[in-house]
């Protein structure tokens, strides 16, 4: 992931990544332990942070030289809480200004508020600095009418309105996510992360996945 990242940055394009924690921990998993949910999802946030120091050591090794001018790629974690030792707080202006420098951007601890999801979170910053698209990467190939991993007859969408999602339920992002998207008219394209080249293809306009709009 980090190597392709590196690629679509070093070619122009403007990058900023949300990263969640689940591989670690999930604040709804430790409230249904009986654990406070607000507590909870903290932890959740911050595991995130976890991982989003590991992807900035990723990116900025294998960006060595990789960019355009010559010289190294370099990635700013900013945190919604704020942990100034190891990152910087999230800054809306700070944000737009290290993409305008050529700055991978990796926005970490959620919004900072319990009971809002990693998917809130993408919604919300990419309405922040302008996106033109949030591409939500998964481990399946779109958006299927039901779960492919267990019906070997569900039907994938090629494109979906966002009220098709919200009426179908169909939990592509959660409900407030894909609400603020709609409402800010930014494009959800989903697709598998773990095909090697996907995210470039996305951006060259190849049809692939499930675009909502």
């Amino acid at each position: 992931v980090a190597q392709e990242i590196v690629e679509l940055e070093a070619s122009g394009l403007e990058v900023a990544l949300v990263i969640g924690g689940g591989n670690i921990w999930r604040g709804r998993e430790g409230a249904m332990m009986a654990m406070d949910r607000a507590t909870a999802d903290y932890m959740g946030m911050l595991s995130t942070v976890l991982n989003a120091l590991a992807m900035q050591d990723a990116i900025e090794r294998a960006g060595m030289g990789k960019a355009a001018d010559g010289s190294d790629i370099q990635c700013r974690v900013q945190t919604a809480i704020e942990m100034r030792q190891i990152a910087e707080p999230y800054i809306r202006r700070r944000a737009i200004r290290h993409l305008e420098k050529g700055r991978v951007i990796i926005c970490a601890a959620g919004t900072g508020n319990p009971y809002f999801t990693t998917d809130t979170t993408a919604a919300l910053r990419a309405c922040e600095i302008d996106a033109e698209a949030i591409l939500k990467a998964t481990q399946v190939d779109g958006i299927y009418d039901s779960d492919p991993r267990t019906n070997p007859d569900a039907s994938k969408f090629d494109e979906i309105s966002y009220m098709e999602v919200l009426s179908r339920e169909l939990h592509v992002m959660d409900s407030t996510a894909t609400t603020l998207c709609m409402d800010n008219n930014i494009p959800i394209i989903v697709f598998n992360l773990h095909k090697p080249g996907n995210i470039d293809r996305v951006l060259k306009g190849e049809h692939v996945g499930t675009t909502v709009s």
